[in-house]
């Protein structure tokens, strides 16, 4: 057997993996920071992520589709589905808005339980919506993951997930890997001395489809996904603090983009934040942060207030945030959008 592509077909390619008739998938990364690379993804590892999901979230449920099926959040709503033989309802093509999801909810009212997963920038919408708000209300589990989420007030149903192709989508729920059942052993996580965030467990990808997979370490008889991801435990909890390659240095300190992202995310009228570095002859670089929506430049700068002076934005460029194909912010974009926005 062998791995079918996702973007071909996705449905179709779910119900290889999910029957058998496939040894897998083979899906594209994010391409958040440069060119996307092929991830191959094995069928036991859908199956098991599926059913450590499930049982994290109490339960096999219907679905609501609402992102991409060719990427790895939308393809493992189709998979759990269809693992668990329950119904999914899709969001049809189109700008996302809190009223066309709340009308694909209403077809899942009947279905004793109801799950969907979104990125922050769906969610924050539907919160910012009576609509939105009400629909989300109806779902028993809304996970939310693929970029971090912030200082969003957060209803009691929102699980804040973190994973990625190569982990199958989310493996880590609210900080905590995902606990092994009788049949299904669990995740595991740790923090390497110089930062990095490793996972392991039974949802880890086959490797690359270049053949080039030293990311993936073999210690102690322990497979390891070495991530770009930066991070540290907490009260139990793992906090990730944004990629290593996201890092801006001004003037000889780091600052990390993703708590800038979420300060400035809080000031109200804020659709989303992309913080990046730009060249400086003096400082190396200098922190700008490209903000979309129609955030007054006195909430922003309050919003910053308590960042350490060092962190807070130089400038402010009100744009469209640039995103890949799958919803995340597209880095490299959003940095160019800046530089240019800059020497005007």
């Amino acid at each position: 057997m062998t791995y079918v592509p996702l973007a071909a077909s996705p449905v179709d390619a779910v119900a290889k993996v999910t029957s058998g008739r496939a040894a897998g998938w083979e899906v594209a990364t994010s391409g958040s920071t440069g060119a996307p690379r092929l991830v191959r993804i094995g069928a036991d590892a859908v199956r098991a992520s599926a059913a450590l999901t499930a049982a994290r979230l109490g339960g096999e449920a219907a679905w609501l589709l609402a992102l991409p099926a060719d990427r790895i959040g939308g393809a493992m709503v189709l998979a759990r589905a269809a693992l668990a033989d329950a119904r999914v309802a899709a969001m049809p093509p189109g700008p996302f808005t809190p009223e066309g999801f709340a009308a694909v909810a209403e077809e899942l009212v009947a279905e004793p339980r109801r799950h969907v997963s979104l990125v922050p920038t769906q969610l924050r919408r539907l919160l910012d919506s009576p609509v939105g708000r009400e629909a989300l209300g109806a779902f028993d589990a809304v996970l939310v993951g693929g970029a971090a989420l912030g200082t969003t007030e957060a209803p009691a149903n929102v699980v804040r997930t973190y994973g990625m192709s190569e982990t199958c989508g989310g493996c880590v729920y609210d900080g905590a890997v995902l606990p092994g059942t009788d049949d299904v052993p669990g995740a595991l996580a740790r923090v390497d001395h110089d930062g990095h965030i490793r996972l392991a467990g039974p949802t880890l990808a086959d490797g690359y489809a270049d053949g080039d997979d030293r990311a993936f370490v073999v210690e102690d008889g322990v497979r390891w996904f070495v991530t770009s991801d930066l991070g540290e435990w907490r009260d139990g909890r793992l906090h990730v603090l944004g990629r290593a390659d996201h890092v801006i240095n001004t003037g000889g300190v780091k600052v990390h983009p993703q708590p800038v992202e979420s300060a400035l995310e809080s000031a109200p009228g804020v659709v989303a934040v992309a913080v990046v570095g730009v060249p400086d002859a003096a400082w190396g670089e200098r922190v700008v942060a490209v903000v979309e929506g129609a955030a007054s430049p006195e909430a922003l700068a309050a919003a910053a207030a308590g960042l350490p002076a060092y962190a807070r934005p130089r400038r402010i460029v009100p744009a469209q945030v640039p995103r890949t194909p799958g919803g995340k912010i597209d880095r490299a974009a959003a940095r160019s959008l800046a530089a240019r926005k800059e020497h005007r």
